[in-house]
């Protein structure tokens, strides 16, 4: 299924910005001596979810190039 390359940029952008955001949270969540270490173990697997859906997302927009 070929999906429209500004329908991809889009969600490409979104999953950025949750990315980024993930990043600041788990900051922030480190900094304080109570966090939650059940909370920050969940947001590291969906930030690395993220990550890779990022990247299945990079690789669809980058056309094929025959050698």
């Amino acid at each position: 299924m070929q999906r429209d390359p500004a329908e991809l940029s889009r969600l490409l952008y979104r999953l950025r910005e949750e990315h980024r955001d993930l990043d600041r949270m788990i900051a922030r969540l480190v900094e304080d001596p109570g966090f939650d270490e059940l909370a920050l173990k969940r947001m590291k697997k969906r930030k690395l979810l993220l990550k890779d859906q990022i990247a299945r997302l990079e690789s669809m927009l980058i056309p094929d190039l025959d050698a």
